[in-house]
């Protein structure tokens, strides 16, 4: 998914089978328009957390039969039934999308990770219900996955995340490594920012790697799909690790010549 919270989720890309793209577009598309609510423009928090409120009151409707009130949220619907989509995991993306808009800063990576299991986890868990394939280790190897995508995407987006306002990084690790807020202000990736840095690829990396079997466990195209997103997250940290970790200048993203590396990979994995 390519909004800020689903940078390394690919949308229905060619890898996946023909018949899940339009369910997993128009889930992309919900969580696109809640995502924009929360951040984008000049909307002040009460009129945002309204926006995001809306839209529980719309999955509320789809979970009565009736009509949720907008084309997007009658296309979700349509696939919610097709599918016997489960709506939890649509409402935790949002609980974590009103917390964007009312918390700035996480204390504990526990908190981090509870953000996570609400804002990159559901992904995860609404793919696999859409491919008959949720058992509780399918889902708990799925949730390592997504939630180490995440914590990627925050090490990516340290600079813009901080110019909003936000720091999504433990302040325990903050403090442990002595980080002050200043540094990230500056941009400056003087010691012990490397260190830092490294404790949270490899923390990242360790996640990924945890629920990497996974891609093996689904099989034919959808298992080269999960791959494929998990060598991406791979790259990433590869290119984090390149530039140690100064992302203010090196912000990492996945170019064209990256893609042929990752499918030889997945195929290989």
């Amino acid at each position: 998914m390519a909004v800020s919270h689903y940078e390394n989720f690919p949308v229905a890309s060619l890898v996946m089978p023909e018949r899940y793209r339009a369910p997993v577009a128009a889930i992309y598309w919900f969580a696109r328009e809640a995502d924009d609510i929360a951040d984008e423009g000049d909307a002040s928090p009460h009129e945002r957390l309204a926006g995001l409120a809306a839209r529980r009151e719309g999955l509320d409707r789809i979970a009565l039969g009736e009509d949720p009130g907008t084309d997007l949220l009658r296309t979700l619907a349509a696939h919610v039934r097709a599918h016997d989509l489960p709506l939890q995991p649509l409402y935790d993306l949002l609980d974590a999308f009103s917390q964007d808009v009312t918390t700035t800063r996480y204390p504990t990576q526990d908190a981090v990770m509870d953000y996570c299991r609400r804002s990159a986890n559901p992904v995860g868990t609404l793919m696999l219900h859409l491919y008959g394939s949720p058992t509780p280790e399918n889902l708990a190897c799925s949730d390592q996955i997504c939630s180490s995508l995440q914590l990627i995407n925050f090490l990516q987006d340290i600079a813009s995340d901080f110019g909003r306002g936000r720091i999504y990084l433990p302040q325990e690790d903050l403090d442990r490594f002595g980080i002050a807020e200043q540094q990230i202000a500056e941009g400056s990736v003087r010691e012990p920012w490397w260190a830092f840095m490294q404790f949270q690829i490899d923390r990242a990396r360790g996640m990924l790697h945890g629920g990497s079997p996974l891609g093996r466990q689904l099989r034919g195209r959808l298992g080269l799909e999960l791959r494929l997103i998990i060598q991406g997250g791979d790259r990433i940290l590869e290119k984090l690790t390149a530039v140690r970790g100064d992302v203010f200048r090196h912000r990492p993203v996945l170019g064209p010549f990256d893609w042929p590396l990752m499918f030889f990979r997945a195929l290989a994995r």
